[in-house]
């Protein structure tokens, strides 16, 4: 609770709750992405819903998120047309807390195997299992010319309700 102050900077005499912000500082929400969550991907698609589905993801503090996937499709298709894509990770235990990032597309390449997908794979599988994946599925059609897509995140929203337990 805090007291209310007038304009002529005297208090008003009555108290008014303090609204409990449940969103994440920089460091928390940066620190939080840089976590390994499965991500969804959100991407526009003209005359319909954007397309939302689960995907694998990399950022470091203060750089671009980055995600792969193949060439071939309809991901690849909505954004390069987009230029743009929205990316929330989440936990899946409470108490919640989410980060929904947006941004534009900064660059496209072909992804490379060593540099970008075993890592990627280490990251969310181990690095016994990761390998495993990599070989597995290294011909396989649908990843076949694998792209990596770097994008600056601009818009933040972010909520960390471990916060309103915190200040109990």
């Amino acid at each position: 609770m805090r007291a209310l102050v007038a304009a002529d900077g005297s208090t008003a005499g009555r108290q008014k709750e303090d609204p409990m912000s449940l969103a994440m500082t920089r460091p928390e929400r940066e620190t939080f992405l840089a976590d390994v969550h499965v991500g969804v991907i959100s991407i526009a698609d003209e005359g319909r819903g954007p397309l939302a589905v689960p995907i694998w993801y990399t950022y470091e503090p203060g750089g671009e998120l980055r995600v792969i996937t193949a060439r071939a499709s309809r991901k690849w298709r909505l954004l390069t047309r987009a230029g743009r894509f929205s990316l929330c990770a989440q936990t899946e235990t409470p108490p919640y807390q989410y980060v929904s990032v947006e941004g534009p597309i900064v660059a496209t390449e072909a992804a490379d195997l060593e540099r970008d997908l075993r890592p990627l794979a280490h990251r969310y599988l181990g690095i016994e299992m990761g390998d495993r994946y990599i070989e597995q599925t290294r011909d396989a059609h649908e990843h076949a010319e694998n792209m990596l897509i770097r994008m600056r995140p601009e818009r933040w929203l972010t909520v960390d309700f471990a916060k309103a337990f915190r200040a109990l």
